[in-house]
């Protein structure tokens, strides 16, 4: 039987197939990248430095309390650190944009033909013959904003910062240390033998490790199990390296 056709005869099933498979066409691009870099800094140093300093201090022989208490306070110390430094961080990116841009906007003033030009060699960079770029260039020129937005991430590579990133990258990050910090201590608070609590939470620790590389490998698209042997075998290399110092000073 014929497929039914409109009235220049082109198949409209055929058309039907293509309208569906560009109207359905899945868009799998992840865009938040910045916030999952911050959980990252945040989780896998709370994970391994707490986790580092509680067996260094079991391996002093140190009584449960004692160990809780340092660990809590170097969570509270190491979040605002870490969270301090993401502002800090976050907030010169978004000065260094600024001054760029004005040193740009001041560029596109004083020499637009110099600018202009420009335009045209990163286009040609990608393929496109001067007739071809030309019309931009001159759409450009036109739009002074888009001009300056045009430079500022194809010449310069720069993207604009969000405004609130400084304050989110702060709390990001010192939120996620607690949480990764508070795992390795979580054994102290209910064994009151330090000795038995630091072999729990090895385990604990090394769960969480595998998990959290787990995740970050999905995250950031590297294998997922080799993300998390990775991440495991670091926060354990950590540990036991502050746990064989303390053995070695106790020794003495």
């Amino acid at each position: 039987m014929a497929a039914a056709t409109d009235g220049g005869g082109l198949p409209l099933l055929a058309d039907k197939a293509a309208s569906h498979s560009h109207h359905h066409h899945p868009e799998r691009h992840f865009t938040s990248g910045e916030v999952v870099r911050d959980v990252i800094m945040g989780v896998s140093d709370g994970l391994t430095v707490p986790f580092a300093l509680a067996a260094g201090l079991s391996g002093a022989s140190a009584p449960s309390s004692l160990v809780l208490t340092a660990g809590l306070a170097e969570v509270a110390a190491g979040a605002i650190s870490m969270g301090l430094g993401g502002y800090l961080a976050a907030k010169s990116e978004a000065d260094h944009y600024q001054r760029e841009m004005k040193r740009e906007q001041e560029e596109i003033i004083a020499v637009p033909d110099t600018e202009a030009a420009e335009i045209g060699e990163i286009m040609s960079q990608y393929g496109l013959e001067p007739h071809e770029y030309g019309p931009v260039v001159d759409g450009l020129r036109r739009n002074s904003q888009a001009w300056l937005d045009f430079m500022m991430r194809f010449e310069l590579g720069l993207e604009k910062p969000d405004p609130k990133r400084a304050i989110q990258s702060a709390l990001t990050i010192a939120l996620s240390y607690v949480i990764g910090g508070l795992v390795p201590l979580l054994p102290y608070m209910f064994i009151s033998t330090a000795q038995n609590a630091m072999l729990t939470s090895v385990g604990v620790t090394l769960v969480a490790l595998l998990f959290f590389g787990y995740i970050k490998g999905r995250f950031t698209g590297n294998r997922p199990f080799l993300s998390a042997v990775q991440t495991a075998i670091i926060g354990a290399l950590a540990s036991a390296a502050a746990y064989g110092m303390a053995k070695a000073v106790q020794t003495r």
